[in-house]
């Protein structure tokens, strides 16, 4: 259920959010238990995970594959970018300084069209 509920929209939720959309839908599910599935959804890959402020927030995105998000401040909506520059940066980085087995992630916050066109 938590995951057609992630499916059925592009926007990055918090797990209050989801927690109030089980509910709305007639599950039950307490929120500690929407926060140990989202955590371990995002250890399996099936969901992404940003932290804005202190609120973590999270997204069902393309497994396997490794993107970059473009978030908008406004409405939440995100689209997965990739930056060739920024994944050979990181490599070169990491190899000039010996790391090995290296990860990093990316988000750029923004306003979409949408909302900036609501001005």
């Amino acid at each position: 259920m938590l995951l057609s509920i992630m499916d059925a929209t592009p926007e990055f939720r918090s797990a209050q959010e989801l927690h109030r959309a089980l509910h709305d839908a007639g599950n039950g599910i307490g929120l500690t238990t929407v926060y140990r599935a989202m955590q371990q959804l995002v250890d399996s890959g099936d969901v992404d995970m940003i932290t804005t402020g202190d609120e973590k927030r999270y997204r069902r995105c393309r497994k396997g594959a490794h993107h970059h998000h473009l978030v908008c401040r406004d409405c939440g909506t995100a689209r997965e970018v990739r930056l060739p520059a920024v994944e050979e940066a990181a490599d070169q980085l990491a190899a000039d300084h010996g790391f090995t087995d290296i990860e990093h992630t990316l988000e750029i916050f923004g306003r979409c069209p949408q909302c900036a066109a609501g001005d």
